[in-house]
């Protein structure tokens, strides 16, 4: 792995994880600019119903990499580099209306009147602002491993270690130390991940893309707790990781007697970060949502 995300990579890792690939071939970069802020996506085409996929804190939008290969031949789906992310760029401005501003305009950017979002931790905040700020545009929602509740504390040894990523000579380096704090995790996920996170410097340093101010983590919380709030207008379907210590069962099932049509999936073999632990199994729950028309 060079730090670039090829689509032989995305295939390769992909296939072992147990996706059945649908048009092998790379995604179509998208650029569009708000409030002076310029923004990226994916664009991984298809003539389905228009999804747009809101990674979580500290990923990008290549964490949906392996999904939308197994779900492209159901769905135009686009995922998006929120700001201070990815390749989009940095902001002094993070808060949630902001960011969801973001998603607005890049569904105005494609042309898309109606929408259908999947998001995941604070993509999942997002999409719910939104919902909740544009009910208009958005026909159902799916959330990944986040709800209000959420055991916060437990994500602080990855907080950390997201927070201590800096410049590095090779990207093998961040690769072990990842798999230190997370022994269960793919080794090849892992890797492909981290090619998507880092750039190559000209004196050759790999340096991470992302913004690494620390986010505004009681503003993010104080969102979370007002999800259901949110939630009133449309279909969510709420997708645990079996494994996530982020949220706990009890939680995800307190959120889906809470919201009028809500169902709760949970992903074996997957943790918090769903889309890369257990692809497969999320397309599998994702492609029955996304593209239910009733």
């Amino acid at each position: 792995m060079r730090g670039r995300a090829t689509i032989a990579a995305m295939i390769e890792v992909a296939a072992a994880l147990g996706v059945t690939v649908h048009a092998a071939a790379a995604p179509r970069e998208i650029r569009f600019s708000r409030a002076g802020c310029r923004l990226h996506g994916l664009d991984w085409g298809g003539t389905g119903p228009p999804v747009l996929l809101l990674h979580g804190g500290g990923l990008t939008a290549r964490t949906w990499d392996f999904v939308c290969l197994g779900l492209r031949g159901a769905a135009r789906l686009v995922a998006l580099d929120l700001r201070g992310h990815g390749d989009s760029d940095w902001s002094e401005d993070y808060r949630i209306d902001t960011m969801a501003a973001d998603v607005v305009a890049a569904a105005d950017h494609l042309g898309f009147d109606r929408i259908r979002l999947v998001g995941m931790s604070l993509g999942g905040v997002v999409a719910a602002h939104v919902v909740d700020s544009r009910p208009d545009l958005v026909e159902r929602l799916a959330l990944v491993d986040v709800a209000p509740g959420v055991d916060f504390e437990s994500t602080r040894r990855v907080r950390a270690f997201m927070a201590g990523l800096g410049p590095v000579r090779e990207l093998e380096t961040v690769v072990q130390a990842a798999m230190c704090v997370n022994p269960r995790a793919d080794r090849a996920g892992v890797a492909y991940r981290m090619s998507t996170l880092f750039h190559r410097a000209p004196d050759g340093v790999w340096i991470p893309k992302g913004d690494p101010r620390p986010p505004d983590f009681p503003a993010i919380l104080a969102a979370i707790d007002r999800l259901d709030a949110r939630l009133t207008a449309v279909p969510v379907l709420v997708v645990r990781g079996a494994r996530s210590k982020v949220l706990p069962q009890a939680t995800a099932e307190r959120l889906v007697e809470r919201i009028p049509d809500g169902r709760l999936v949970v992903v074996p073999n997957a943790g918090h970060i769903v889309q890369e632990d257990n692809p497969a199994a999320l397309t599998t729950a994702l492609h029955a949502f996304l593209t239910d028309e009733s």
